[in-house]
């Protein structure tokens, strides 16, 4: 399997027994989606390795803890600490509405209801206090905060985001 058919679920944080048993803190809002894995892919080195899971339990909030066929000892279980856990893109549950992926709107084109046609969306970027989509307009460079208030429809359809900006947001880009 490949990194970029895969979303990242999450990450094993710590050991949970002495039979091998782990702690994997998950990366979303709804754990109770992951709750019943048959399997997961364990990145080791720069390989997706499937590991079959055979129980696994919400352990407070955000964590599962997991059990992994063939593996149950805890010098096992060392061998995977603190690797990065993936599932296939065709298991994220189907978002509607104004909600989204972030792999999902690259390519959509965005448009501003006061300004117009702004360009397409080439990346988001996610590593600052704010996600931003990052937009090529015609070789240049905008950036637009992913703010809730900002995003006014997701036509998946047309493959287009429609948002109203702060006056003046988008020229500060252009100008």
């Amino acid at each position: 399997m490949r990194k970029e058919d895969c979303f990242y679920l999450g990450k094993i944080v710590r050991k949970h027994s002495f039979k091998g048993e782990v702690v994997i803190k998950l990366d979303t809002d709804e754990p109770e989606l992951y709750r019943k894995m048959e399997s997961v892919f364990v990145e080791l080195g720069n390989n997706l390795v499937p590991f079959l899971i055979e129980k696994s339990s919400l352990h407070k909030g955000n964590q599962l803890r997991v059990l992994f066929e063939d593996l149950y000892t805890e010098e096992e279980a060392d061998s995977i600490l603190k690797s990065d856990i993936y599932l296939p893109l065709d298991m994220l549950p189907t978002l509607s509405g104004d909600k989204f992926y972030y792999h999902e709107v690259i390519g959509f084109t965005i448009e501003d209801v006061n300004f117009g046609a702004v360009g397409t969306i080439v990346h988001i970027n996610d590593s600052a206090a704010q996600p931003l989509f990052e937009i090529d307009r015609n070789g240049s460079e905008v950036f637009i905060p992913m703010i809730d208030d900002f995003i006014k429809k997701v036509d998946r359809t047309n493959k287009t985001i429609v948002v109203e900006t702060p006056e003046g947001l988008i020229d500060l880009y252009i100008e």
